[in-house]
């Protein structure tokens, strides 16, 4: 009587192969690299700015670029995306969400490598201080930067274009003014994100049933005080 046939198992040690019987270690994988487009209206302001960091490396150094790094080993892109501003920029705090995936093989003359870009629109006063205390850190109208490396334009276009068709829709979503404000002051801001003016009466029916009366009217201005409004209190 024959021998039972004995049963293959996979070694527990033996790398996974899928069905061509390739492993991990046969396909060529590119680096990986997280970049944030970073917007803020600075004070008096009547456009829309980015925050830009002087490049220190030896590719490219000197010019000026949106804060970026290269993703490490066990990091998850949330994290580097936030070492990234605090190393590069000096900035803490904030909550950059991932914008799109910027994956042209010829983006970085050094090799391949994938970006996954992210967006962030905060006041000024979240990044004031690292643009006033650093020479290698400003910030610059959106239509007025310099020629930027890799496909950084791209990835701002699309923050810019991102933010504009959010405050169409709703009064300050990312809530850079502090409350309470008037609609004039409210107008001018979403003026500076549009980067043209608002027509008045428009913007008023548009914006006013979306905002919360706080009963309470503008002080120590000449004529008639204007009302002041608050954001109402996002949802759950």
């Amino acid at each position: 009587m024959p021998a039972p046939r004995q049963r293959r198992t996979a070694s527990a040690d033996a790398p996974y192969r899928d069905s061509s019987g390739r492993t991990f270690e046969d396909y060529p994988r590119p680096s990986v690299a997280v970049d944030a487009a970073v917007l803020t209206v600075p004070p008096g302001a009547d456009s829309l700015h980015v925050l830009l960091v002087r490049r220190e490396g030896s590719h490219r150094k000197g010019s000026w670029a949106l804060p970026g790094t290269f993703l490490h080993p066990g990091e998850t892109l949330a994290d580097a995306v936030l070492r990234a501003l605090r190393e590069k920029a000096g900035v803490e705090g904030l909550a950059p969400r991932q914008l799109n995936v910027f994956d042209a093989p010829g983006r970085d003359s050094r090799g391949w490598v994938v970006s996954v870009a992210h967006a962030a629109v905060v006041a000024w006063s979240r990044i004031a201080d690292a643009v006033e205390a650093q020479p290698g850190v400003r910030a610059v109208a959106v239509d007025e930067v310099p020629r930027l490396p890799f496909d950084h334009q791209q990835i701002l276009e699309l923050a810019v274009a991102d933010v504009r068709a959010r405050y169409a829709e709703a009064p300050d979503p990312d809530r850079l003014l502090k409350p309470p404000f008037t609609l004039l002051t409210l107008r001018r801001l979403h003026e500076a994100v549009a980067g043209e003016p608002l027509y008045k009466d428009t913007f008023r029916r548009r914006m006013q049933p979306l905002l919360k009366e706080t009963a309470r009217h503008q002080e120590g201005v000449v004529g008639k005080p204007a009302l002041l409004y608050r954001h109402r209190t996002r949802r759950a």
